[in-house]
């Protein structure tokens, strides 16, 4: 793929400008294209599930993600975007560019309390208030693609089909296993449930794997249309590396032995790689373990050797899925559309700190005793492993905690962009979100966003466009003024220039409100409450506005 460096470098900003020259026409029913010598751009569209703040090479990782780190070469790298600290309202905020709470997911589907369902919002799916992403690119002239985790809906009418996507191969539900087996994370989602070209599947291929069977149907459909003239969206929603740990040879055995050290070190190694790219401060300290951690060095020599397997396994994942996407990257280039595609690549949270038991009605179950998750088997067919919190720490390198918190190391993603307007081999400090991702594409696309879709009134996208930051125009999306909110399952946030207020809820924080410039001290280790009271209450004022505004339905036991 280096080759084709100098081509894609070449399409600089100058080009950028010309696709998005005649972005002031409304859209309704129809998109309205502007029109440019310029072609439009495909779109490729990449998300990790579950993938930790410094999983990739070009984010610290002893992982070898080659294909993956191409993009930080040749196109920006962002150290501070955003999401949601879980799966489906993340995803919610990238297919409409607005708060998950007005996209229909302000609580997973899975999760929704009585007292929330029913409410605008709460209703388990994308919801009829938002235009998807990939609604607003076919009405405007694109062909749109889609493979992999769907998690926006499960009964019909709610498929990937039916928000836009012409071509789709999805699992529907947050995580199963990769094998062709269709066992879901838990009973109650066993058999798990996929649909191909908006058609429920009864069974998947005896060889199906997750990572290889979502990249052949995005390759397949690729060429299906290609030398049409007719640009693309191709949305590869990894389902990796999602739990259950499960990974073919050659990279279930490629890692092993590296992990035999701990959890712990490999969060000091990972922090102090973080530090040498400069994606972090040197002087930021790096948060400790968490207190419902159990030390490296107080296991067991089998409870030691379980842990390192299962992160073995997990980095195999990572480095299978690297192998993938660089499949389509050298698609792209043997049809000649690599020059002409924007590839973004980030994970939906931070890294998932919970073992499979941990999953509601899974400890001693039936349904758990069923898997060989003997050492040997970890990472099989017939397996099912989650591989707990230290390595969870680990993942988020000097950030703190994990998936299902506001911490940082639930809600900063590593986000790659690299393509035709794109002023690359450059790393952006700039606060940036999941909702800018749409507004960013539709101006490369040329393509407003409409005011009504379909007969009905849709919500305005809340984020802001990327397209100064990828060009080097500018050096910021928001402002220092500018509030910047979040909320899942309790758990609260709400950000300001360097500063950030959060709530973590128990169990995994003290479930009252913190303060912390999270610009010099990302581990969130020094809570400055007490010393700039007036700007943490402002804040926390401020999030009860934003809850207002987006229709925050607390949940209720």
């Amino acid at each position: 793929m280096k080759s084709v460096r100098a081509g894609f470098l070449a399409l600089s900003a100058a080009g950028l400008i010309a696709i998005t020259s005649g972005c002031d026409k409304p859209v309704t029913e129809t998109a309205e294209v502007a029109e440019t010598d310029v072609p439009r751009p495909n779109i490729l569209l990449v998300v990790a599930d579950d993938m930790g703040w410094t999983d990739l090479g070009s984010f610290g990782s002893e992982i070898e993600t080659p294909n993956i780190d191409w993009l930080a070469e040749i196109g920006v790298r962002f150290s501070e975007f955003h999401v949601s600290v879980s799966c489906s309202p993340t995803r919610s905020m990238l297919l409409s560019g607005t708060d998950n709470h007005i996209a229909g997911l302000g609580n997973m589907g899975e999760l929704l309390t009585e007292n929330q369902r029913g409410k605008p919002g709460y209703e388990g799916h994308l919801n009829d208030r938002v235009v998807s992403l990939a609604e607003a690119l076919q009405s405007g002239g694109y062909h749109t693609y889609m493979a992999g985790k769907w998690h926006l809906g499960h009964e019909p009418g709610t498929f990937p089909r039916d928000r836009g996507f012409e071509r789709s191969f999805a699992l529907l539900f947050g995580g199963a296993s990769h094998w062709a087996d269709m066992s879901g994370l838990m009973e109650v989602e066993t058999p798990a449930h996929y649909s191909m070209n908006g058609e429920t599947l009864e069974e998947l291929p005896e060889d199906h794997f997750s990572s290889h069977s979502f990249t052949d149907f995005l390759i397949d459909a690729i060429r299906e249309n290609q030398g049409d003239g007719t640009p693309f969206l191709a949305y590869l929603a990894f389902q990796a590396p999602h739990d259950p740990m499960h990974v073919p040879e050659p990279w279930l055995s490629k890692y092993r032995g590296r992990y035999d050290e701990g959890y712990e070190a490999l969060k000091a190694e990972r922090a102090a790689a973080a530090k040498r790219l400069g994606l972090v401060p040197e002087s930021a300290e790096i948060p400790g373990p968490h207190p419902m951690q159990r030390a490296w060095d107080s296991l067991s020599a089998e409870e030691k050797a379980l842990e390192a397997r299962g992160m073995e396994v997990y980095a195999g994942m990572v480095d299978d899925m690297d192998e993938q996407f660089g499949r389509v990257v050298s698609l792209l280039e043997e049809i000649g559309e690599l020059d002409n595609t924007v590839i973004l690549f980030f994970s939906d949270n931070g890294a998932n700190p919970w073992y499979s038991d941990d999953y509601p009605g899974n400890r001693g179950s039936e349904f758990m005793a069923a898997f060989d998750n003997r050492l040997e088997n970890i990472g099989k067919p017939g397996s099912n492993y989650a591989y707990g919190m230290g390595w969870s720490m680990a993942g988020a390198g000097p950030l703190d905690r994990f998936k299902t918190t506001v911490a940082e190391g639930g809600i900063r993603s590593p986000m790659l962009v690299a393509g035709p307007g794109v002023a690359g081999g450059r790393t952006v400090s700039a606060f940036s979100y999941i909702t800018d991702i749409m507004p960013t594409l539709l101006e490369m696309a040329g393509i407003d966003h409409p005011t009504e879709f379909e007969g009905r009134a849709v919500e305005p996208m809340r984020g802001h466009s990327l397209i100064g930051i990828l060009s080097g125009a500018s050096e910021e999306v928001y402002s220092a003024n500018d509030l910047i909110a979040g909320e899942m399952g309790e758990g609260k946030w709400i950000r300001k220039g360097d500063f950030k207020a959060l709530l973590v809820p128990e169990p995994y924080g003290a479930d009252e409100w913190h303060l912390f410039n999270v610009v010099e001290d990302p581990g969130e280790t020094r809570d400055l409450s007490e010393e700039m009271p007036e700007l943490r209450d402002e804040l926390i004022a401020a999030w009860d506005r934003y809850a207002e505004e987006v229709g925050v339905v607390p949940a209720e036991p």
